[in-house]
């Protein structure tokens, strides 16, 4: 069992890597090799060298319309190093992988040696949102479900697939919990980027066009029990009646990124 095994020969990525300080997020057509490793194609070109390394978000939802409670889908956060590059054509190695589907870890890869790197950035309080009450919600986006967040970890990006609610104004509304990397992360630096899946269906030939939105900004945190965090959780449990129980956690973190400008692929931020 492999990637191309389970993903096919053909998905799209959203990769994001470091460009200086600033990371780059790029919207990518991938194709896995039976080695696990990846090719990626740039559609805008990228900055990238041999050994540099990148990060990944493989998603493969051909022929699901509706998540449900089991998650029915294939997803990974794929830690992967530049072996060759060819023009906009790169090949990465995998540092580490665990593909996903619903709860189930399907493919575990670590390479030799490898381990998370230690983070020695000093933990900084998250600030909390000047939001009192829920603005106007996107309405073309409620029936989009997920979307890409990616963090500021260290060596390379970190990105994690997330529930959303969205803004007419570009709010992004999330949920997760103190225990999670990205909460960890998050509180060490909340600069952090958000892409959103705008394909109408997820067939590789139709998704081409890279129908992406991805926004920049901070993270806030808002506070638990607060009249925006009840008329937050209330929207997420309307939008994902599914995921009720996960909602109702005592120790649920509800974070507000308040979106800075659009970013588009290949531009750093």
């Amino acid at each position: 069992m492999n990637l191309q095994s389970i993903l096919g020969k053909q998905v799209l990525g959203v990769l994001a890597y470091y460009c200086g300080e600033k990371i780059t997020v790029n919207i990518c057509a991938i194709y896995p090799n039976s080695d696990n490793s990846l090719r990626v194609f740039f559609h805008n070109g990228h900055q990238l060298a041999v050994d540099n390394f990148a990060t990944v978000h493989l998603d493969n939802r051909t022929g699901v319309d509706e998540f449900d409670a089991n998650i029915s889908v294939y997803r990974s956060s794929y830690k992967g190093r530049v072996v060759a590059i060819d023009g906009d054509w790169v090949v990465l190695v995998p540092r580490e992988c665990q593909l996903l589907h619903g709860f189930k870890k399907v493919i575990d890869i670590k390479e030799t040696g490898y381990h998370y790197p230690d983070d020695p950035r000093a933990d900084t309080p998250v600030p909390f949102t000047t939001l009192t009450s829920l603005p106007a919600l996107e309405i073309k986006d409620h029936h989009n479900k997920v979307g890409v967040l990616i963090t500021h970890a260290q060596e390379q990006p970190h990105t994690t697939v997330l529930a959303f609610l969205s803004s007419s104004d570009n709010d992004i509304f999330l949920i997760t919990f103190p225990e999670t990397f990205k909460s960890k992360v998050l509180k060490k630096d909340n600069h952090c980027l958000f892409a959103m899946d705008e394909r109408a269906n997820y067939i590789f030939e139709n998704a081409i066009h890279w129908n992406y939105t991805t926004f920049e900004g901070r993270a806030f945190l808002i506070p638990n029990g607060s009249p925006l965090f009840l008329q937050v959780r209330e929207a997420f449990i309307e939008k994902n009646p599914w995921e009720m129980a996960f909602f109702l956690r005592e120790d649920l973190e509800m974070y507000h990124i308040k979106s800075d400008h659009l970013v588009c692929s290949g531009e750093s931020a």
